[in-house]
């Protein structure tokens, strides 16, 4: 079993002052409202309703962690964080959000990698560019999951494949992988589980 089935909510935060203390490892999962963030985690930790998508998309304005447990010790964190791009939302609230995202991003010293949902629809916007292009000067992975993925063909999800690996280039030495994915048919389950693992826990992977 996967250690990622073992994940339970653990805290809401509002302000990078009240991260959790210690030096435990975090992996952050982040993508445009209505990307499928909030079924990739679900689904990844095998459970229905870990995370909650918001009712009104771009309105959930805070960053949720998600533990993970050995019986009752605490090994790890996952991070959901804010959707955006959401038009409805006031510039008050996206630049209050997007200097906090940032500075998470870049000075989290437990972080360790990024998730990065990206609807296959739509492909890399400027928007996640922006999110790679701030975490990318950390030299830490990020791995972009391609949601939804079972909705297109497969020529649309090869030729999106290689837009992909055209666009990274830009962020070049940044560490950047890609692949398809998808919550509902379950594609890409098995290697994504196997890479987040692997970042939160290298020294039990290679043992």
């Amino acid at each position: 079993m996967s250690k990622l089935h073992q994940a339970r909510f653990f805290t809401t935060v509002n302000e990078l002052q009240t991260l959790p203390q210690g030096d435990l490892p975090e992996i952050a999962f982040a993508g445009r409202s209505n990307a499928g963030k909030s079924s990739a985690i679900n689904i990844l930790c095998n459970q229905k309703r870990l995370a909650f998508a918001s009712k009104t998309p771009g309105r959930t304005q805070h960053i949720n962690y998600f533990g993970i447990y050995s019986k009752d010790e605490l090994l790890a964190y996952l991070v959901d964080l804010p959707g955006y791009g959401y038009a409805a939302v006031g510039e008050a609230t996206r630049s209050h959000w997007n200097e906090i995202l940032s500075r998470y991003l870049q000075t989290r010293k437990n972080l360790v990698g990024l998730i990065l949902i990206v609807d296959a629809r739509r492909g890399l916007t400027e928007l996640d560019e922006q999110m790679i292009a701030w975490f990318s000067v950390t030299q830490k992975p990020i791995h972009i999951l391609l949601s939804k993925s079972d909705k297109q063909t497969f020529s649309e999800n090869r030729a999106l494949l290689q837009a992909i690996s055209e666009q990274i280039k830009q962020f070049a030495p940044a560490q950047i992988t890609a692949q398809l994915f998808s919550s509902t048919k379950r594609v890409g389950l098995l290697e994504s589980d196997t890479l987040i693992q692997q970042w939160l826990f290298p020294e039990r992977s290679t043992a």
